[in-house]
């Protein structure tokens, strides 16, 4: 049996179907309220009785870890109030958790949010599922399972699929979230590199926290729109010697070079082709890579690039390895006044809004 451990605050809206999805399983659930002023605590109440207060102390991974610690399995799984059980395969996951007894379970998180009138989804393997008397949170926002001996762990991948909305926000309450998490990562970041000058004397290492602390200061100013101060975070993290298999260097990568076109420095962002070797082999990138070719009218190259993504069958961000990649080709060739390709590529968009008002406007 898996404990599902939940910390919440002000969720009422969100509590009750997030609960709800866990029901049926039969899962021991443990909801850690932070001092809610609305309806989520007694919303929780309706679901389980095992829902405990926790003062919040501007610590993310000090409520998680309270909220384990109530747990009466030795597994659990950890999930938000704004995430949604999608899909599950309950006993292969106790196969799996029986096969890989010390290892961290990850889950495929589905990311659907609204930008500029529409609708994106992303999607994204998290470390969620963990024996709690080998691992804990570390880092008070943004926190990371981290190992109690302090060893590097291997993961699996569950069948564990979850509907995440925390993204899909004004632009008020984007920014507002975005200048909490400011706050939190920069004391973060002051504590780390407090102990990274003593450890670089102890033994000349680099503080390997410090990048990902970097990563997380430069998507929180990309969520505020200050896409020139995410650039210099973003260039801060890429400096120090890191894995370019790490999920989170790549996006930080792939971050890194929207911040640089959105700052209006797409002549800067050409650079991203001495890391091609690297990170080149995914849709994601070769999308990114159209997008710096196109802004920077290297038009040839991005068309080039478009078509590679579309070979994909997988990607992170929906739509860059099929409609969002033709209707780019589309634009191109209709701005170069080759209207039969662009049509074409345009029809290759199926349903997707903005080919089809391109396609309306061109008859």
């Amino acid at each position: 049996m898996l404990s599902v451990c939940i910390i919440t605050k002000n969720e009422e809206k969100n509590i009750a179907s997030c609960l709800r999805c866990l029901k049926p399983y039969g899962f021991e659930l443990i909801v850690a309220d932070t001092g809610s002023a609305d309806g989520t605590r007694e919303i929780a109440l309706q679901y389980t009785e095992n829902v405990y207060d926790f003062p919040w102390c501007n610590d993310f991974a000090a409520a998680k870890n309270f909220a384990v610690s109530k747990a009466s399995y030795p597994y659990v799984m950890v999930i938000d109030s704004d995430e949604f059980l999608e899909k599950i395969d309950v006993d292969k996951l106790s196969q799996m958790i029986k096969q890989y007894p010390d290892r961290v379970g990850r889950i495929r998180r589905r990311n659907i949010f609204t930008r500029n009138g529409q609708q994106q989804e992303n999607q994204e393997w998290i470390n969620r599922i963990f024996p709690k008397d080998k691992f804990h949170y570390e880092g008070r926002i943004h926190e990371q399972i981290t190992a109690m001996d302090g060893n590097e762990y291997e993961t699996y991948q569950a069948p564990v699929v979850i509907e995440h909305t925390g993204y899909d926000l004004t632009p008020e309450e984007r920014k507002e979230k975005a200048n909490r998490n400011f706050t939190l990562l920069m004391q973060e970041l002051e504590c780390l590199e407090e102990e990274a000058q003593q450890e670089e004397k102890e033994n000349g290492q680099e503080n390997q926290q410090i990048p990902y602390v970097l990563y997380q200061l430069g998507k929180s100013c990309y969520m505020a729109e200050e896409y020139g101060k995410a650039c210099e975070y973003f260039s801060k993290g890429l400096s120090y010697d890191l894995n370019p298999k790490l999920e989170y260097v790549i996006d930080m990568v792939e971050t890194y070079g929207y911040a640089l076109l959105n700052s209006g420095q797409a002549e800067m962002a050409l650079s991203f082709e001495n890391i091609y070797e690297a990170f080149g082999n995914s849709a994601d990138f070769q999308f990114l890579m159209g997008l710096i070719y196109m802004n920077n009218a290297r038009f040839e190259r991005a068309i080039e690039e478009f078509q590679k993504a579309t070979r994909h069958k997988e990607c992170r961000n929906k739509g860059v390895n099929s409609y969002s990649a033709y209707y780019n080709i589309g634009v191109i060739y209709e701005c170069l006044g080759k209207k039969e390709e662009a049509v074409k590529y345009y029809k290759k968009c199926g349903a997707y809004e903005p080919a089809e008002k391109r396609l309306i406007s061109m008859k």
